[in-house]
């Protein structure tokens, strides 16, 4: 039997398989109608095709996933749906309309139907998450000799529940439904494992240097399981999680805004993990040319790192990062000397690199490669506690121990934390949270839970009372729409593309 990363995205001609039934279904059923109604409202007649692409929550594994390392998320119930009509080869005006359900908060974005048309990224406008699938599309097809014909012009829809700036992959799951509407709308049908390699290259297109994780999970969820992510090639295992626990999903409310502050936040990090990498295999034994040309990432110098700490009765990559990078703050001129090259010659094919190099005082080099090297090994012992021997009490406080030591790698060691998010996790384990931590990027954004499954009512009472009503009370958000800032969700299913 094939394994599934290997079929292509399902079509379904009704919702019950992607939604399940009861009220989850109703409101599934309530949302497509709508946008339907939208699509005639705007366009005059009813879409050809829908696409469907979930959000997601990292339970571990942050920030590893561009450094070649393996994650461990699984898909939420919130998505983003793209309703599509492709017009047809001889209808003049070439243009591509993208409409949004919620007209009034993002207005209609229109772009010209040319495959290689340049996104400006100084001027960032929603529809260009569209436009990055679209290219990806057409440079796809192209590389494979597929003919998909003249460019025409696209009439689009999108309806998307998964917060904007939350950490929970609202950009990834717009990226993915937009690529696979227009796959569908061309008739292209690729495995998952392609389409989320290609989803992934499709959003650099928008300009942050993604590493994969959010896209591969989308695309290949499965109802029931988290998802063990391995890259290069990518792969996907299911993982059952214990059945007496739940992941219970809280934005801190800080918005983290990844495309908008990349330079000194994201793009920063994927940088400083480089030059790390890139100073670890010199001080361990390669010359600086090769290491230049070899090394992208810290998973390139891990054998040498864990060689390394052989000599000294280890397997811990960790010990020679603590060997041979400082604590002190890197100054470029620092790194320079090591390596033997101006770190703008390094990253001079690359813009967003130049602009980290730009905007960046110093590189804490030993830092990121200590939480690198120390949170893929908790990504394993996650997976390993899960399908061990032990009893659920202690498998569920033992995953509980890891999440929490991963929340202070990423706040001490990676520094993508911030003050609201370092509140509500205190909160969160004040309430008998078997663990808590920070999710996504972070820089603000959302925090999860584990929670034992017959305490969540009375957690997420308590969250309410302690994080979010002084927050309802200053206007920061309306009481009525809380129930999409604090949530409980089980592992629910991957992308999909849906004829009704």
């Amino acid at each position: 039997m094939a394994r599934h990363e290997e079929l292509p995205v399902p079509t379904y001609s009704s919702l019950e398989p992607v939604y399940g039934g009861g009220s989850q279904l109703e409101e599934a059923q309530h949302r497509f109608n709508r946008i339907k109604e939208k699509f005639v409202e705007f366009y005059g007649q009813p879409p050809d095709i829908y696409a469907r692409s979930p959000g997601r929550v990292n339970l571990i594994g942050e920030h590893i996933d561009y450094e070649g390392y393996s994650v461990l998320p699984m898909a939420i119930r919130q998505d983003t749906i793209v309703a599509i009509r492709k017009h047809s080869a001889d209808k003049t005006e070439k243009v591509l309309r993208i409409a949004n359900v919620n007209s009034e908060k993002y207005s209609m974005c229109t772009y010209p139907a040319i495959p290689d048309q340049e996104i400006d990224l100084k001027n960032h406008k929603w529809g260009h998450y569209f436009i990055c699938g679209y290219k990806g599309f057409y440079e796809y097809a192209k590389s494979k000799g597929i003919d998909v014909g003249v460019p025409v012009g696209l009439d689009v829809v999108i309806d998307g529940t998964v917060p904007t700036g939350s950490g929970l992959s609202s950009s990834a799951a717009f990226v993915c439904s937009s690529t696979i509407a227009i796959m569908a709308s061309f008739g292209v049908s690729i495995a998952k494992k392609e389409l989320a390699q290609l989803a992934c290259e499709c959003e650099r297109h928008i300009g942050t240097q993604s590493g994969g994780m959010d896209q591969a999970i989308s695309i290949m969820a499965q109802s029931g399981f988290a998802e063990l992510i391995d890259f290069n090639p990518i792969r996907a295992t299911d993982v059952q999680l214990p059945a007496g626990g739940s992941f219970v999903i809280a934005h801190s409310l800080a918005e983290s805004q990844k495309a908008v502050t990349a330079a000194v936040n994201y793009n920063n990090r994927v940088v400083e993990c480089r030059l790390a990498a890139i100073v670890l295999g010199i001080k361990l034994g390669m010359e600086p040319r090769e290491a230049l040309s070899k090394v992208k990432t810290l998973s390139d110098v891990e054998g040498l790192c864990v060689t390394f700490a052989g000599i000294r009765g280890s397997s811990d990559p960790v010990l020679a990062v603590k060997e041979h990078l400082k604590e002190e703050p890197y100054s470029a001129e620092d790194i320079e000397k090591v390596i033997n090259e101006k770190l703008e010659t390094i990253f001079a094919n690359s813009q967003t690199s130049l602009d980290v190099i730009k905007a960046a005082k110093h590189y804490k080099l030993h830092q990121r490669a200590a939480h690198v090297y120390s949170e893929y090994k908790r990504v394993y012992a996650f997976k390993e506690t899960v399908s061990s021997k032990l009893s659920e009490e202690e498998m569920l406080k033992k995953l509980g121990d890891l999440m929490n030591e991963s929340h202070h790698s990423c706040s001490v060691l990676y520094e993508c934390s911030c003050p609201e998010l370092e509140e509500l996790v205190k909160i969160c384990r004040d309430n008998g949270a078997l663990g808590a931590r920070l999710t996504g990027a972070g820089w603000g954004g959302c925090a999860v839970a584990l929670v034992k499954e017959s305490h969540i009512p009375h957690f997420i009472l308590n969250l309410k009372e302690q994080f979010y009503q002084s927050r309802i009370d200053k206007g920061v958000i309306n009481r009525n729409d809380l129930g999409m800032y604090v949530f409980a969700s089980n592992p629910s299913s991957g992308a999909a593309i849906l004829k009704l």
